[in-house]
């Protein structure tokens, strides 16, 4: 009965100390260190949250940058890639498919090269993030359906580089460009 009595008291001391006490800590440093970070990273525009700079969103209107591919629709509760392999005939047809909509969506040539994100979903299916590449490719598109002229087609292509994340540590990953923030500083440009 008394290893019972503190096996309880054990596991009672660890509960509040790992299940309370070192939850609430870690939040508190993080809500004073990095209360952006903490709360998801959203975006605020006119009191009203816009987004995440930490999850993609479908874009689809002419007038916006077109996010990656989402395996599932942009919804950050069942994140996850397709799961389908590189031999797998219906992950061919949905890039074949890809590319074909975005070579007639921005109105390109059939020849251009298009990045591999605008074709492949993501692991997480929630990727905010293009490469300046394919953010160039759209330029024509945004630009004409906003009715750009070429000084404010120019401070577009502007936007983009500014906006242009480089690797991590100058080495991890490669550049990069948050579809999101690109499109809000696209609407202010008038």
């Amino acid at each position: 009965m008394k290893a019972l009595w503190i096996s309880l008291k054990i596991f009672l001391f660890f509960t509040i100390l790992t299940g309370l006490l070192y939850p609430l800590m870690v939040t508190g440093f993080a809500q004073i260190l990095f209360p952006s970070k903490a709360n998801g990273s959203l975006i605020v525009r006119k009191e009203k949250v816009v987004g995440s700079e930490l999850i993609g969103q479908q874009f689809d209107s002419t007038i916006y940058f077109s996010s990656r591919p989402s395996a599932v629709s942009y919804n950050p509760l069942p994140s996850g890639g397709s799961n389908l392999g590189l031999t797998s005939t219906k992950l061919k047809n949905l890039v074949d498919e890809r590319q074909r909509q975005f070579l007639e969506f921005n109105q390109l040539d059939s020849h251009t090269a298009i990045p591999s994100e605008m074709l492949f979903a993501s692991a997480s299916g929630l990727d905010p993030h293009i490469s300046p590449k394919a953010a160039l490719l759209q330029v024509n598109r945004v630009a004409k359906a906003r009715e750009f002229n070429e000084s404010k087609k120019q401070r577009l292509i502007r936007a983009i580089d500014e906006l242009t994340e480089k690797p991590q540590f100058f080495c991890l990953g490669e550049s990069r460009i948050n579809v999101l923030l690109l499109n809000l500083k696209t609407d202010e440009i008038k």
